[in-house]
C-alpha cells in the first residue's frame, strides 16, 4: 500500500486529542465498535457528523434479520443471503454474519435496546423481501433503528465515553511507515472545540454510514456524502463493488423534481402483505418471480421500473388499504405519519412509490477483522465492503452486519495490541494537494449521477456521466494550476469534493462491468455473464489523482494486508 499523498485544502489543525481509537461515525457500527473498545480498557473517541443520533440508523424502518426464530438456522439465511448477492458474495463473510449474528443481537438487548414482543414474551418476527422465513426483529413498529440508536447513545453518554459531535472528518493521518496515525476533522458550531483539529490515534474506525446524497433523490439523510470513502482513498486504501448501489423499490414518490432525502416505505410493508399495483390495479410482480412483491430488492426495483417504462408512469403504487387503520397506526406508525404528512392516507388510497438511492453494498474493502489495505485503518458498516453483500443487499442484514464486524474489529483491535504504539503523525502538507469543488458543483453532481448512473444504465449514459464528472474534476484542477486558488474551504465544498471522488469510482466501475447483476442494471448488456464477471471490481487512488481499476481473479477477496502487517 502506497499512501497517495492527497489531502483536502484545509486549514492545520489548531488543536489536537490523544487516544487509542477513534471511532468516526455513530451509528449501530460505530456506537457497537466504541461501546466493545472502551470495554477493553482502550480509550476511545467517537466522533461524528452530526449529532450522536442523527445517523443513518436512526431512519431504518424494518428491522434487523437474524435467525431467531423456531426452525430457522444459521444455514437458511446464509442461503437466501447469497442468492440475494448474485453470485457476489464472499461466503465466509456472510457464514460469520449468521453464526455470530443471533449472538450479536442478543448482546444488542442486553445493551437496552427493546425490540418489539409476541404474545408469549418471544420477539415478534417479520419477513421481508428474499427471506423464505419470518426473521426480522424490529422494534416501534417501524422504529427500529431509532430504538437501536436510542440505546447505544444511552450507553455511550452512560459510560461518559468522549465524543466530539458536529464535527466532519476530513483526511487520515500516517506516520513515516505509512501507518495510521488519527484523523484530522473540522468541528462545526459550538462545543469544546471548534475549527480544524486533529484526533491522534493508532487505530482508527471508519463508520461514517453511505453516500446516498451522490444521487438527487435518495432515502438517506443529508450527511450521507461518502465522505469516509472519499477519506479511504486519498489514504491509499482500494474500494470494491461501489457499482453496486441498490434502489430501494418502495420510496414516497412526491414528484418527478423531488431532490433530497425522500421517505422510505418499508419492506416490511410488502412483508405483512401489502401489493404492487399499476395505475388499474393490476399485481404486476405475479409471476416475475416465485416471492413476488417479497423477491430480492433489484428483482422488486427493476420490476417496477420495466412497469413505469412501458406505461409512461412515473411511479406504481402500494396498496395496503386491506390493513385497516388499526394495524397502520399500531404496525407502521412512522410510515404512516410521513404518508399523511404528504397528503397520502394508505388506509384509503394505495401509495405511489418508485425507487430511490438506498444503500451502498460496496465500499472501502476489508477483511474479516474489518481490517482495510492501510495499517491501522478498520471499516464497519455501510462505508466497507466486507463481502457479505455481493451485487446486491439482502434486506435488513445491514444492521447485523453493523453489529458483527464492529465486535470483530474491538477484538483485533484488543488482541493485536495495536492500540500501544504511540502514533507519529506526519506534518501537512503546506499546499494543498486537492483542489475543492465550489458547493453549487453538489447539484450537478447529483443529477448527473441520477441521469447517468440511476437504476437503469448504459455505456451511453455512463460515458456522458464520465464526461460531466471529467469536467467539474477538470475545471477545480486547471483553476488550482492556474492561479493557485481554489474553492474556500468549508463542509459545502468539502462535502461536494468528497461527492466527486465516490462519484468517479462509482461510474468508473459501473462502466468496467458490462453485465447485468445484482443491483448494477446495464440495459445495453442485460445479461448476467458469470465466465466474465463473477468477480470483484477494485479501485484506487493515484497520486496525480487518477483511478487505478483492476478485476479479481475469483469471488473471493486477495488478503487486505500482507502478512508481515497483520500485528
Amino acid at each position: 500500500m502506497t499512501s497517495t499523498g492527497i489531502r483536502l485544502h484545509a486549514p492545520a489543525p489548531g488543536w489536537s486529542i490523544d487516544a487509542d481509537v477513534v471511532v468516526v461515525g455513530s451509528g449501530v457500527a460505530g456506537l457497537t465498535a466504541a461501546l466493545r473498545c472502551e470495554a477493553a480498557g482502550l480509550t476511545t473517541v467517537v466522533v461524528t457528523k452530526a449529532r450522536l443520533d442523527d445517523g443513518s440508523t436512526r431512519w431504518a424502518q424494518g428491522g434487523i434479520a437474524a435467525a431467531l426464530g423456531e426452525g430457522d438456522t444459521p444455514e437458511q439465511h446464509l442461503d437466501d443471503t447469497l442468492v440475494a448477492g448474485a453470485g457476489l458474495c464472499d461466503e465466509e463473510a456472510v457464514r460469520i454474519l449468521v453464526t455470530e449474528g443471533p449472538d450479536a443481537v442478543r448482546r444488542l438487548i442486553a445493551t437496552g435496546a427493546r425490540f418489539d414482543e409476541s404474545g408469549d414474551g418471544g420477539l415478534e418476527l417479520t419477513r421481508e423481501g428474499g427471506h423464505h422465513r419470518r426473521r426480522i426483529a424490529h422494534a416501534g413498529g417501524d422504529a427500529t433503528g431509532a430504538e437501536i440508536s436510542r440505546a447505544l447513545v444511552e450507553a455511550v453518554r452512560a459510560r461518559g465515553m468522549r465524543t466530539v459531535e458536529n464535527a466532519l472528518v476530513l483526511d487520515l493521518l500516517t506516520d513515516a511507515e505509512g501507518r495510521t496515525a488519527g484523523v484530522t476533522l473540522h468541528v462545526m458550531g459550538e462545543g469544546q472545540h471548534d475549527g480544524v483539529g486533529a484526533v491522534h490515534a493508532p487505530a482508527v474506525v471508519l463508520a461514517t454510514g453511505g453516500m446516498g446524497q451522490v444521487f438527487s433523490a435518495t432515502t438517506n439523510p443529508a450527511v450521507s456524502t461518502g465522505d469516509g470513502v472519499a477519506l479511504a482513498l486519498r489514504a491509499g486504501a482500494e474500494v470494491s463493488d461501489l457499482e453496486f448501489v441498490q434502489f430501494h423499490p418502495t420510496v414516497l414518490f412526491l414528484g418527478p423534481d423531488a431532490e433530497g432525502q425522500q421517505p422510505l416505505v418499508s419492506e416490511a410493508v410488502r412483508g405483512e402483505g401489502a401489493h404492487l399495483v399499476d395505475a388499474d390495479g393490476v399485481r404486476f410482480m405475479l409471476g416475475q418471480h416465485e416471492l413476488a412483491e417479497l423477491a430480492p430488492r433489484d428483482v422488486v426495483a427493476k420490476g417496477i421500473v420495466r412497469r413505469m417504462l412501458e406505461q409512461d408512469a412515473e411511479h406504481m403504487y402500494l396498496d395496503a388499504r386491506h390493513f385497516g387503520a388499526e394495524m397502520w397506526e399500531n404496525r407502521f406508525p412512522t410510515i404512516l405519519a410521513a404518508c399523511r404528512a404528504h397528503g397520502i392516507d394508505p388506509v384509503t388510497r394505495p401509495v405511489p412509490v418508485a425507487p430511490a438511492a438506498h444503500y451502498a453494498s460496496g465500499g472501502v474493502r476489508t477483511d474479516s477483522r474489518g481490517r482495510t489495505t492501510v495499517p491501522g485503518l478498520y471499516a464497519c458498516g455501510e462505508v466497507a465492503c466486507t463481502g457479505v453483500h455481493g451485487a446486491n443487499r439482502l434486506a435488513s442484514n445491514s444492521l447485523l452486519e453493523g453489529l458483527v464486524y464492529a465486535e470483530r474489529i474491538a477484538a483485533d483491535i484488543a488482541a493485536t495490541g495495536l492500540h500501544a504504539r504511540v502514533p507519529q503523525p506526519l506534518p501537512t502538507a503546506e499546499r494543498p494537494a486537492h483542489p475543492l469543488l465550489p458547493p453549487e458543483a453538489r447539484l450537478a453532481i447529483q443529477r448527473t449521477m441520477t441521469r447517468g448512473a440511476g437504476v437503469l444504465r448504459s455505456e451511453e449514459s455512463l460515458a456522458e456521466a464520465a464526461e460531466r464528472l471529467h469536467r467539474l474534476h477538470a475545471d477545480a484542477r486547471d483553476a488550482l494550476d492556474e492561479n493557485g486558488e481554489t474553492a474556500e474551504p468549508g463542509v459545502d465544498t468539502w462535502e461536494a469534493t468528497n461527492l466527486l471522488c465516490v462519484a468517479r469510482v462509482l461510474v468508473e466501475a459501473a462502466r468496467r462491468r458490462e453485465e447485468t447483476r445484482g443491483c448494477h442494471w446495464r440495459e445495453d448488456r442485460p445479461e448476467r455473464d458469470d465466465t466474465a464477471w463473477r468477480r470483484h471490481i477494485v479501485v484506487r487512488l493515484n497520486p496525480d489523482r487518477s483511478l487505478a481499476v483492476r478485476t479479481t481473479d475469483t469471488t473471493d477477496f486477495p488478503p487486505t494486508l500482507p502478512q508481515a502487517q497483520e500485528q
